[in-house]
């Protein structure tokens, strides 16, 4: 089995994706020779198996799932097509893929769960607190049972799909953290960024509605203010199962 990750970035605006693809590759502690990058606004993964890769990391995304059919963009329609069967394929194959931020409403979607604007947070470092069954999983155990992370989200699971195993949640938000099967992970919250990441992101995505644009000071003060290094410690533990998986 290859030893080489995948990153899907879903953002059209070109100024965040490099940025984005940066940080999950320092975070991981992936070099650039083991972390493939396909922009899913550019490209389809069409039927990607995901087997292909020792493991796959779905990013962010300004788009919602949670955005009516008809008000959806091509583009989106097609990202999110393709993030779907990829999804379907990872939990038939067991196969470990991480969604993040945007990718966890998809997964929620496709395995029945709920998606809605409920539990959505503003741009800002918040507590994370593991489940008992978060505590226990491999991804998570080394992790504080309570730790900061960066979130930024207009949506959120309001339902956890059946069979799903509910790892960390925070005030705001009650899924923060979920698995499938053994393999298969989704988070809420970015578990790549460090705060200089997180601040030049909210840079470029002030007139989102992710925080009132005037306010930018302000979140840079808090982002910085926060001790955000437990998230990037789940993304290279995600890497070292999949290698460790991959090496049999």
């Amino acid at each position: 089995m290859t030893n080489e990750f995948l990153f899907l970035s879903a953002r059209p605006e070109v100024e965040a994706v490099g940025p984005e693809y940066e940080s999950v590759r320092r975070a991981s502690g992936l070099d650039a020779g083991r972390l493939d990058h396909v922009r899913l606004d550019v490209e389809s993964i069409a039927d990607l198996d995901p087997r292909r890769y020792a493991g796959i990391i779905v990013g962010g995304s300004p788009y919602n799932v949670t955005t009516p059919e008809g008000g959806k963009h091509a583009t989106q329609l097609r990202v999110e097509a393709d993030l779907a069967r990829l999804a379907e394929r990872a939990v038939a194959a067991d196969h470990p893929v991480l969604f993040t931020c945007y990718g966890i409403g998809v997964l929620t979607r496709v395995l029945g769960g709920e998606v809605g604007t409920l539990y959505g947070e503003e741009a800002a470092p918040v507590e994370i607190t593991l489940t008992d069954d978060g505590r226990a999983d491999p991804l998570l155990a080394g992790l504080p049972a309570r730790f900061d992370a960066l979130v930024g989200h207009k949506e959120a699971t309001s339902r956890l799909p059946d069979g799903a195993v509910h790892l960390a949640r925070s005030a705001g938000c009650p899924v923060q953290v979920y698995r499938v099967g053994a393999n298969v992970y989704a988070t809420q919250f970015h578990p790549e960024v460090s705060a200089a990441d997180f601040i030049a992101r909210a840079g470029v995505y002030r007139h989102h509605g992710y925080f009132p644009a005037h306010e930018l000071e302000a979140l840079r003060d808090r982002v910085n203010a926060a001790s955000v290094t437990e998230p990037q410690r789940m993304l290279r533990r995600f890497v070292e199962l999949a290698d460790a998986r991959a090496a049999g």
